[in-house]
């Protein structure tokens, strides 16, 4: 399935991700309720990786809009202490939005936000922090299906009923999880494996690879770059790439000859997204690859 993801993501400024389907939303940085409109009256989950302004600053308005009864659920790392205090303050400026709820989650946490969809919160290293301590999360979505166990399938119809009659149907099947897309927010590459078997990555690429980008940082918190991106996906297995949290230094020719250049040079086979810098991107695995 492909889902109706839409996305705004221009470093510094606004990040913000939408999943139509399942009724999610990744961080919520400005612009966010004024391009979905009444589309953001559906999001029922919030995900926030870290506290940076451009990933947050469309929480006051978002919440004021669309605050009901238990709804809509803000996750965010369970550290932060930005969250709290704006809702705190948002719960003086608009008592109505005491109704959402804002939960502090933590690496490996994992919640279910409809039936057989869970979101397993991930540890990355975009804001430095000690062990145990959760500023900034990278997000991964799971389907969970019930499938035959491998030793049924060569029973016929009547058999797996007697069985199931019997033993009850857990006795024949098993839980299997499918990665089916995954979201790394603000973070530097490092572990390699995290994303291994995603169907969808959504990977930050603020830095193409010109001298000096990696010397630029914000606050000390630490971002990837293009050529380390691609690297890492030529080494792994996964169905799609989107690239988004392009510097707004750069220009979208810019950004087509670096990023062309490179899936050449690595010989990256899968289709690979862009999300620029200044410019919603609507549906985008129904629109065409960089490299089709």
């Amino acid at each position: 399935m492909k889902y109706k993801i839409s996305a705004y993501s221009t470093a510094l400024f606004s990040t913000w991700i939408n999943v139509e389907e399942l009724n999610l939303l990744i961080d919520a940085g400005d612009g966010l309720t004024a391009s979905l409109l009444q589309k953001s009256r559906k999001i029922k989950n919030v995900f926030i990786t870290h506290p940076d302004r451009d990933h947050l600053n469309g929480l006051p308005q978002f919440v004021q809009l669309n605050s009901r009864d238990g709804f809509p659920r803000i996750y965010y790392p369970k550290d932060s202490g930005s969250f709290p205090a704006m809702n705190s303050f948002l719960t003086k400026f608009d008592p109505h939005v005491s109704l959402s709820s804002w939960i502090g989650i933590e690496d490996k946490s994992r919640i279910e936000i409809k039936k057989n969809i869970v979101v397993e919160a991930i540890r990355n290293e975009h804001v430095k922090s000690p062990l145990g301590i959760h500023k900034s999360l990278s997000y991964k979505i799971f389907e969970i299906k019930n499938k035959l166990k491998p030793e049924f399938l060569s029973k016929s119809g009547n058999e797996i009923k007697e069985i199931v009659a019997k033993n009850g149907r857990d006795f024949i099947t098993e839980k299997v999880e499918s990665n089916i897309l995954s979201f790394s927010g603000d973070t530097p590459v490092d572990d390699y494996s995290k994303w291994d078997g995603s169907k969808v990555l959504m990977h930050e690429a603020t830095f193409l690879k010109n001298d000096g980008d990696t010397q630029i940082e914000s606050k000390g918190n630490k971002h990837s770059r293009i050529d380390e991106v691609l690297q890492m996906v030529k080494e792994i297995e996964i169905g799609s790439l989107i690239l988004n949290h392009f510097s707004s230094r750069y220009s979208k020719n810019e950004i087509d000859r670096t990023v062309i250049k490179l899936i050449d040079e690595l010989k990256i086979q899968i289709p690979v997204f862009l999300v620029y810098p200044g410019e919603i991107k609507r549906d985008i695995l129904r629109t065409k690859p960089i490299n089709e």
